[in-house]
């Protein structure tokens, strides 16, 4: 039997066979479709080894399909050098602000933090502003009480950071939201 089997993959190297099963999600007890893919190896002669594995993905796999991840254009981005003098000066500018506007506001528990690189303006119970750099994306990352996560990218045309899904910049964002939340504006431009 084993001869026989080894004759019929002797050109072969590998043998991929797919099957369609039903896979169980442990946790909730939900059904989906589940490939199953099992490669069989084969040793120098082409007889099948011992060894062979099992591969679950959501999809049938497709060996012949060369997908990869988008292309990125690195010339849009901004050098390291440059991105660390612009997002340091928005942050700091930002931390100086706040600390004027907080003198011009009452909220109870209003505080500013920086530290790790990190600006947190606490607003007592109206929530947090948490501002970071994302060296490797060259952004700034906000995360709002009111928006949510947003993530800014220096526009070169407008000079401003800017969140490419909306088109609003850093500044007008926080000072829209800070109006909203503290019912006094603020000038940060």
């Amino acid at each position: 039997m084993a001869s026989f089997f080894c004759s019929r993959v002797l050109a072969r190297r590998r043998l991929v066979e797919s099957k369609t099963s039903w896979c169980f999600h442990r946790s909730r007890y939900l059904a989906a479709p589940v490939h199953a893919t099992k490669i069989i190896e084969s040793n120098a002669i082409g007889c099948p080894t011992a060894s062979s594995r099992f591969s679950f993905c959501s999809r049938p796999l497709n060996l012949d399909d060369a997908q990869g991840p988008a292309v990125v254009d690195y010339r849009s981005l901004l050098q390291e050098d440059e991105f660390h003098r612009l997002a340091d000066a928005t942050i700091h500018d930002l931390q100086e602000k706040f600390e004027e506007y907080g003198d011009c506001i009452q909220i109870d528990g209003f505080d500013i933090d920086y530290g790790n690189q990190v600006l947190t303006l606490k607003l007592g119970s109206l929530g947090t502003y948490v501002l970071n750099k994302q060296t490797p994306n060259r952004q700034i990352w906000l995360s709002s009480p009111v928006s949510g996560p947003s993530r800014f990218d220096w526009d070169r045309n407008s000079q401003a950071w800017v969140y490419r899904r909306t088109k609003v910049s850093l500044y007008q964002l926080l000072q829209s939201e800070l109006e909203q939340l503290c019912g006094k504006p603020i000038s940060l431009s």
